[in-house]
């Protein structure tokens, strides 16, 4: 393995401009919470000052008792007893609860949160920092993880849903045996597949699942594993969900930043409700307020003011937030500093910011994940022949593909020639006819554009001729396209970690972890 090149964000044509500018410094009061030493120097002030001991006893014995099912490394051990100390804050990723870890980028991110930990630890000596994966068990979209793709198959469980999907027990497993079939030959397909049975054995839960596959691949790196389904930390929380029931807060304070968002960059990732909560039975249900009385969405419950107040005081387990309500939640009950996630989660937490000031958690810093892309070198060998970069298949491809189709075509270039001297003769023209009656400088006007258009219908026709022509080049260009990018998309948001593991074990987790960037968001191309 051999890392060819690491593109910066800005260099990529489809990250979001709201991304690239918040990257860059450009949104105004977003300055200090982008990745630097001195912003991260801020923030340890911040954090250790809105972060009490009682709060930290809480977190420790949580995760004591959530963490006791399983093996834990010297490194893992290590950590959880630094969260006792004030000079201990977390650094965190989160992630829905996928079959077998879902797209590949799972495993990118958390290696980023555990490699930023150790960068930080390098520059402030005296603070420790511990990497935190929050399971979003509480989602309740069974359809969106249920399935992972390779390169060859797609693999799905079906179990009934409607619930928080971290408490589904596993009961369908038919997947494991398929899978079997595909990796039993590969290098390291006995370890994957003894993986799978060890985390999805039927009476687990997809939570424990997960716990156990995520505790295999990264407890070496001493990562921590958090459960937000639990009645300890959302008791200290009530206080804000109270606020939320009462006053709708969230949506009110974030209204400045959202429309600030959608007026410059569009429609905003997610937009606030009234009340931001979800109520868990057998199923998680909305909440709305229809004036008088709390409504559980398609359910036959409701709650006067006073009784729903009584249901968050006795039973706050029974509160779930939603995709904007859980950073609150887990800024609220962690030490943490900074979350990395996704360009789109991003994107939402940048709503936020109003709102963290009005309820007095500090707003953590952001940091848009890295992404990596594995290449066999016979691909790059073939980008290579047609005089291309891997880094042309993250322009306009388009645009691209017409160039190269085009590229050398002697009627193309005498055409453009024609094009400029006309264009050349026309401004002559327009020139001398602004001097003469106004009608006749029109008209020369609209004749240029006329004879224009019809130089835009040739080279449109040329385009097409070509193409039909040169179909063996197109059909290469259009498959080297899907080699780089499997179904449309980016590879990591297509592939399973395990394409990459069946070939290379735990030296790919280490690969992955020593070319990862942490100062800056990249798109890292490894050749294999």
């Amino acid at each position: 393995m051999k890392t060819i090149n690491k593109l910066s964000f800005n260099d990529i044509a489809s990250i979001p401009q709201l991304v690239k500018d918040f990257l860059n410094q450009k949104i105004e009061g977003f300055e200090n919470k982008t990745f630097s030493l001195d912003n991260f120097s801020q923030q340890i002030h911040q954090k250790q000052n809105s972060f009490s001991p009682e709060q930290r006893t809480v977190l420790f014995d949580v995760f004591e008792k959530q963490l006791s099912d399983i093996k834990l490394s010297s490194k893992q051990k290590e950590n959880l007893e630094y969260l006792k100390l004030p000079d201990t804050f977390t650094i965190t990723t989160g992630h829905q609860l996928n079959l077998f870890s879902g797209p590949v980028f799972f495993v990118y991110k958390i290696l980023q949160t555990i490699k930023t930990c150790t960068y930080l630890k390098e520059n402030f000596p005296d603070f420790n920092f511990v990497p935190v994966y929050w399971m979003a068990s509480e989602d309740h979209d069974f359809a969106e993880i249920n399935h992972f793709k390779t390169e060859n198959n797609y693999y799905e469980t079906n179990e009934k849903s409607g619930g928080p999907v971290g408490r589904i027990e596993i009961s369908d497993i038919y997947f494991i045996s398929e899978f079997e079939k595909e990796f039993k030959d590969s290098v390291f397909g006995t370890e994957l597949i003894l993986m799978m049975k060890e985390a999805y054995k039927p009476g687990n839960t997809l939570t424990q699942a997960i716990k156990i596959l995520v505790n295999r691949l990264f407890s070496e790196f001493g990562l921590l594993i958090l459960d937000g389904d639990s009645k300890e930390l959302k008791n200290q929380i009530k206080g804000v969900f109270k606020d939320e029931l009462l006053h709708f807060s969230l949506e009110k304070q974030s209204k400045a930043k959202v429309d600030f968002l959608t007026e410059k960059y569009g429609k905003v990732q997610v937009n606030p409700r009234e009340i931001n909560l979800f109520y868990l039975s057998d199923t998680r249900d909305r909440i709305e307020f229809n004036g008088q009385k709390y409504i559980i969405v398609d359910k036959n419950i409701q709650f006067t003011e006073e009784e729903i107040l009584s249901e968050l005081e006795n039973h706050p387990e029974k509160f779930s937030p939603n995709a904007l309500m859980r950073p609150v939640y887990q800024e609220r009950v962690l030490p943490n500093l900074a979350y990395i996630g996704g360009n789109a989660e991003i994107m939402y937490w940048l709503e936020l910011k109003d709102y963290f000031s009005t309820i007095n958690i500090p707003f953590p810093i952001l940091i848009p994940r890295n992404s990596m892309l594995f290449l066999k070198e016979k691909i790059l060998g073939k980008i290579e022949k047609l005089d291309l970069k891997i880094e042309d298949f993250f322009q306009n491809f388009t645009v691209l593909t017409n160039h190269k189709i085009l590229e050398d075509n002697t009627i193309l270039k005498l055409l453009d020639e024609k094009e400029e001297l006309l264009m050349h003769n026309f401004e002559e023209l327009k020139t001398s006819a602004e001097t003469t009656e106004k009608s006749f400088g029109n008209m020369v006007k609209a004749e240029e554009v006329r004879q224009l258009k019809s130089f835009k219908r040739m080279k449109k026709r040329l385009l097409h001729a070509e193409k039909i022509k040169q179909i063996e080049l197109l059909e290469r260009l259009e498959n080297l396209f899907l080699d780089v990018h499997p179904g449309k998309t980016w590879q990591e948001r297509v592939y399973n970690f395990s394409v990459f593991f069946s070939d290379y074990g735990y030296s790919w987790l280490e690969n992955c972890f020593e070319e990862m960037v942490v100062q800056d968001s990249k798109l890292i191309i490894v050749a294999i």
